[in-house]
């Protein structure tokens, strides 16, 4: 067993301290966000972790990997339902990444190939942000979209997850009892800040893709 997860937590908090502190955020946050912002957040995503997704899929039986695979963490059909909710059928035609996303998935592309483990540095920032802070933006989201139940959220929902502190605290132990050396362990926690960056960039990228959407 090793504190991996306690690692990451602490080696992490400057990161998630400066993704809190963009602009972009404290409006998310403050209720101040758009649609098209908000659409544009959701395209991005849907690049990210379909090839996120992608990979860990590819690797599952890598033994890193198949410690801290959870296909029910998945976001890339829900990402798609909610994509068609505001944009409508022809969803596919009207999303393009940002550069910051492509330079995200580029990443995911290249550890794929060179250094497998450290997607694990990425699904632990995206996914225990989703199911933590996104619960919080969820209620935002909502809020300021006068949405129903279900409706255009479907991102931050986990169907297959009935607890979801539970999980976490499940996925926790599953990184603490990854084999990992110091250094490899220090790999993932640098690669996790680094997944903080690509984030940051990604959100100060928005407001550069200018797609209509409906409801």
């Amino acid at each position: 067993m090793t504190n991996l997860a306690e690692k990451l937590k602490l080696g992490t908090q400057q990161s998630h301290t400066n993704a809190e502190h963009t602009g972009f955020m404290k409006n998310f946050l403050s209720g101040g966000i758009s649609k098209e912002s908000f659409c544009q957040l959701l395209s991005n995503l849907y690049f990210v972790y379909s090839e996120l997704e992608s990979d860990l899929q590819s690797h599952q039986t890598d033994p890193m990997i198949s410690t801290m695979y959870f296909p029910e963490l998945n976001r890339k059909a829900n990402l798609e339902k909610d994509l068609s909710f505001y944009y409508g059928e022809h969803w596919p035609d009207n999303i393009t990444p940002s550069p910051a996303a492509q330079t995200y998935v580029s990443r995911l592309r290249e550890l794929s190939t060179t250094e497998p483990t450290l997607l694990i540095s990425h699904s632990y920032t995206r996914y225990m942000g989703d199911l933590s802070g996104g619960q919080s933006l969820k209620k935002i989201v909502q809020s300021v979209f006068n949405l129903e139940e279900h409706q255009g959220i479907c991102f931050y929902e986990f169907d297959e997850i009935p607890d979801l502190n539970e999980f976490k605290n499940l996925y926790r132990q599953k990184l603490n009892e990854l084999i990992l050396s110091e250094e490899l362990q220090a790999q993932v926690v640098a690669e996790a800040n680094n997944a903080f960056t690509l984030n940051i960039a990604m959100l100060r990228d928005l407001g550069e893709i200018s797609t209509p959407a409906t409801v």
